[in-house]
């Protein structure tokens, strides 16, 4: 697509010592994104990512942080220096696909109530199947733990045309979220306290709650590595997002639903943290115990987030809120797709 005398698109990658991505997919990138900008913000990499860019690819134009700001600072720091009507958030393990944009683009300028969307996701190394972070777009379950289209823990379904329509979604990956730059402020940005993990989640319920649509659209498709800068079984990352899980119901519930769905998944937790007591996985137990902490330690912080948006919806207007457990569907009565979940179809439901 041409965006020649069309709303402006700036693809944007938040680098942190990710030379080797940068080397591998940054060529595709330029390649097949003609009529955008391409910019790689980096996140103070003490690698050579910036020699690397400056001697290989002059043409992309380049965002210097001082310091690491992590995912969610570290984008909104250099989003304030980009000029844009459409921010496409890209992560640098992606590999994208000739004609990626346009449809995406076309999607949001046709609809001027969806804020942001995001492609088709699909793995690097099983190319025939949907890949982990966003598969064909996002849900929350009555308890705020994510799955996707595609995706229900570690479950990943081959693609094979069965999520191909556009569609209504609760949340976009931000692996390649799509999203109008005026909507990415309204809402506030990314939320810095969350580092990374579950951030996009965290954004797209504050859109709803102001009354856009997230979307995904089957007719785009890239190939995500994933677990390019933190693999997923990692301490660390079990940290963040039990911690931002957390964290992302507290800022976003409704008074009348907050303490029942909160209280309730943090009991959840610990069912999770027993089951990898009983496995022996002692690090992971710890990483849990440690988000609750911080998650308790935070909430003032977080008081001012919920004051700072009064509106927020009940849990049954916000569309691709599936009102059951997600995890008692899958670990109890083992249903593993997607479709076997009978999810509310996102349409019906109120925008």
């Amino acid at each position: 697509m041409d965006f020649n005398s069309q709303p402006t698109v700036a693809v944007v990658i938040l680098n942190w010592n990710g030379r080797r991505w940068l080397e591998q997919f940054l060529p595709g990138v330029i390649l097949h994104s003609a009529g955008a900008d391409v910019f790689v913000a980096d996140n103070a990499s003490t690698d050579d990512s910036v020699d690397f860019l400056q001697q290989y690819f002059p043409e992309v134009k380049q965002i210097a942080l001082q310091e690491n700001f992590g995912f969610c600072e570290g984008y909104n720091q250099a989003l304030r220096q980009v000029q844009a009507d459409y921010y496409v958030l890209l992560n640098s393990d992606v590999e994208v696909t000739a004609g990626w944009l346009s449809p995406l683009v076309h999607l949001l300028e046709t609809n001027p109530q969806i804020a942001a969307c995001q492609p088709k996701i699909k793995s690097f190394h099983q190319r025939t199947h949907f890949e982990y972070a966003g598969a064909a777009g996002g849900f929350l379950d009555a308890y705020g733990y994510p799955f996707c289209r595609g995706r229900l823990f570690d479950t990943l379904e081959e693609d094979r045309g069965q999520y191909d329509e556009a569609r209504p979604v609760f949340w976009a990956t931000g692996a390649c979220l799509f999203i109008r730059a005026s909507a990415y402020w309204q809402a506030g940005g990314l939320e810095k306290e969350f580092f990374a993990h579950m951030e996009e989640i965290d954004l797209c319920w504050r859109l709803q709650n102001l009354g856009y649509q997230i979307f995904y659209h089957g007719q785009s498709t890239v190939y995500h590595v994933g677990g390019g800068t933190l693999p997923k079984a990692n301490p660390r990352k079990t940290f963040l997002n039990f911690r931002n899980g957390a964290a992302l119901l507290y800022k976003n519930l409704s008074d009348q639903e907050l303490n029942r769905i909160l209280y309730t998944r943090l009991v959840l937790d610990g069912v999770a943290a027993a089951r990898y007591f009983l496995k022996g996985q002692w690090q992971e137990v710890a990483a849990i115990w440690r988000a609750h902490r911080a998650f308790f330690a935070m909430r003032k912080t977080l008081d001012a987030a919920r004051q700072g948006q009064p509106h927020k919806k009940p849990t049954a207007q916000l569309t691709g809120w599936y009102p059951q457990s997600v995890v008692w569907q899958y670990f109890g009565k083992g249903k593993k797709k997607f479709t076997q979940l009978d999810v509310p179809d996102s349409a019906s439901l109120p925008a």
